[in-house]
């Protein structure tokens, strides 16, 4: 298997709740992996180098407070949560703030004073059907290095059990909202993620940050609800969803832009690969030229079945720019796969083509107990 430096930890899994508050839910996650949270804190380069200097200057104030603000308008439990996670955690409360907006604010930096990797995108691959005989969604999660150092064990998974019953399971960086990543919930609801690169002039300051958005989708009671949640959501910078129902064995892939503009697409028998571009919305985006290359590579490879999508999302033939990614500045962290009609969400870690899963869970169960 190839080692990406990244392997070689295992992906904790806190359970959490019912709590009396979000704050309280959200103050225990940073309890509990305070030490990571820490550790995330002190290697995050684009925190330390950019984020931070930049908080202090006079162009910041008002950025923050239109952030902090709105977003605590539009989601003032998530709000809560985020506060009790530095609170539990023991670090600066700005300091949360800063990762958990990253998104929304690098956009607003100098360009002449960004390191070279702060604007690089957080490159990710899904390849998505819905046939007769197959319907799945596999996803690699790449991260970038300024982000994460080259220490798997900087990510958790979270089990958060709401007082409404509702439950759900979050991949999540240290120290953000859950999830920016992938997750799913006891609806039958699951999610991957996208970043797409928007053109500054496409970006709204100060509006709805995405890790809010995300962590709303974990309480979607379905794929409308989902898609509701995404089109009011009032967001800052654009972002792809692919929205999975196991229930009505459903896939949709939504993009969104600021000033809530939305296109949804119904993924259906032919394989629908997406990298970090708009493809269906049309937006101004900047010019990404490793998801080009990762597109025109997926649309060469063979797509009919399970073992196609993992050697797929494992592929590592274009040295410059690999589906599957082993630095030296983006990684691929690991591999999640949905699978609809076996109603299982697996994670697998390594090279998916030659990975056993690491987590399987049973969505279709309230407990998501591991299939014995």
């Amino acid at each position: 298997m190839e080692s990406s430096g990244l392997e070689g930890k295992v992906l904790e899994m806190f359970e959490v709740g019912p709590c009396e508050s979000a704050y309280q839910m959200g103050f225990l996650i940073g309890q509990r992996f305070s030490n990571l949270i820490r550790s995330r804190l002190a290697r995050d380069f684009i925190l330390q180098d950019q984020l931070l200097p930049f908080a202090q200057t006079p162009l910041a104030q008002p950025l923050l407070k239109a952030l902090a603000d709105n977003n605590k308008k539009k989601f003032p439990s998530y709000w809560d949560e985020l506060i009790g996670t530095a609170e539990g955690s023991g670090v600066p409360v700005l300091h949360i703030i800063l990762i958990n907006f990253r998104k929304e604010i690098v956009p607003f930096l100098a360009k002449n004073k960004l390191i070279s990797t702060a604007d690089s995108p957080d490159d990710c691959s899904d390849v998505l059907i819905v046939s007769d005989s197959m319907a799945m969604v596999a996803h690699n999660e790449d991260a970038n290095v300024a982000l994460v150092g080259h220490t798997y064990g900087l990510l958790y998974l979270i089990k958060g059990m709401l007082s409404n019953e509702l439950s759900f399971i979050a991949y999540t960086y240290a120290g953000e909202l859950p999830s920016c990543a992938f997750g799913f919930n006891s609806h039958g609801l699951a999610f991957t993620l996208n970043s797409v690169p928007p053109v500054e002039d496409e970006i709204v300051a100060g509006g709805v940050g995405r890790n809010f958005i995300s962590r709303d989708l974990l309480e979607a009671s379905g794929i409308d609800d989902a898609v509701t949640r995404i089109h009011s959501s009032e967001a800052s910078v654009g972002h792809s969803y692919n929205l999975i129902d196991i229930r009505t064995r459903k896939i949709l892939n939504v993009e969104t832009a600021s000033m809530n503009r939305i296109s949804v697409r119904e993924v259906g028998a032919t394989p629908f690969f997406r990298a970090n571009m708009y493809l269906h919305l049309p937006v101004q985006q900047v010019q990404d030229d490793n998801s080009v290359s990762r597109q025109r590579r997926a649309l060469v490879l063979p797509k009919t079945s399970k073992n196609e999508f993992l050697s797929l999302l494992g592929d590592m033939a274009d040295a410059k720019y690999p589906i599957y990614m082993t630095g030296p500045i983006l990684y691929t962290l690991c591999t999640a796969v949905i699978d609809l009609d076996e109603q299982t969400f697996s994670i697998i870690e390594g090279n998916p083509k030659k990975g056993e899963a690491s987590h399987i869970f049973t969505m279709s169960s309230k407990e998501f107990k591991m299939p014995q």
